[in-house]
């Protein structure tokens, strides 16, 4: 089954199916590991691993698309692209979801901010006419249903901080009108919000639960419940990289505060490098050397 098929069937089901963020194919390839069905692209995590700066429309397109096929390259589920607003106007948007498809990316996410956008969850959003982001869905739509129906397009509306509910219940549902297949309202705040959606919306909502440990803008909600009231997707879209945040700082600060200058015996802090090389694959390169290389460059290599 195609991965895009895959997703459009978790998706469909309205089962709150979860898909956290990463920031890199690494990142990404965890998530696999742990079990989860499908990835998204945090473009929050992408500013923050790229750039060392916030979410707030400093990473060019370029290296979106890189970055994204760098991920969907590394994982076997599928993955959802963050292309922010678009890179610019519907012809823009289209041709972007042209890149994003050919690349073997399950969907991607796209949104009614002004550019440059910030992350969901920051202050000063902007937003522009629902009427120019119906005509990008439409476009992006055209793309899908050219080289694959299956493909999600998921319309983000940051009305909510600016407007209110009811405005983004109605954009939501001209979105899916226009094309969408998923409705996202970033930033909504409560259960009851979450629930008025889920009836009003014709067609499923995904709900952002951020790092899934902390409340941020929205209320945190048990996935089981989420999946009651028949939301279709939960993206957990800034823990990858706030835990990497987290890790990094705690262990540098370690190793700098300690008399010795090392940390000898406390492997607690990392994983062993042999655990890290065989996740990455190092040993099936290995293979591949003794598969492919003569055998007398083998030997003086591995002398």
């Amino acid at each position: 089954m195609k991965k895009t098929t895959v997703l459009r069937k978790a998706i469909m089901e309205r089962r709150a199916v979860v898909v956290p963020g990463c920031h890199d194919a690494l990142s990404a390839k965890i998530i696999e590991k742990c079990g989860f069905e499908a990835i998204q692209v945090s473009g929050f995590g992408l500013a923050g691993s790229l750039l060392a700066k916030p979410d707030v429309g400093l990473v060019q397109m370029k290296d979106v698309l890189d970055l994204t096929w760098n991920i969907v390259q590394a994982v076997n589920i599928p993955v959802m692209a963050d292309v922010d607003t678009g890179g610019g106007n519907a012809i823009n948007a289209a041709w972007v979801t042209e890149r994003v498809i050919t690349m073997g990316a399950a969907g991607l996410n796209i949104e009614d901010q002004v550019f440059p956008k910030r992350c969901g969850h920051m202050a000063g959003k902007e937003v522009i006419p629902a009427e120019e982001m119906v005509g990008k869905i439409k476009a992006c739509a055209r793309v899908r249903d050219r080289l694959d129906p299956d493909f999600i397009i998921n319309a983000r509306t940051d009305v909510f901080a600016v407007a209110g509910l009811d405005e983004a219940i109605r954009r939501c549902n001209l979105y899916l009108e226009a094309g969408a297949d998923l409705a996202f309202i970033d930033g909504i705040k409560s259960r009851a919000d979450i629930e008025r959606a889920v009836k009003e919306i014709k067609g499923p909502l995904s709900v952002n639960l951020m790092d899934a440990v902390s409340g941020v803008k929205t209320e945190l909600i048990p996935i089981p419940e989420l999946a009651r009231m028949g939301v279709g997707r939960v993206s957990i879209p800034v823990a990858s990289i706030m835990v990497m945040h987290k890790a990094l700082m705690e262990f540098f600060t370690a190793l700098k505060n300690s008399p010795t200058g090392i940390l000898a015996g406390q492997t607690q802090w990392l994983s062993s490098f042999e655990e890290y090389t065989t996740f990455v694959g190092l040993k099936d390169y290995r293979k591949l050397e003794e598969e492919y290389l003569p055998k007398d460059k083998l030997e003086f290599k591995y002398k």
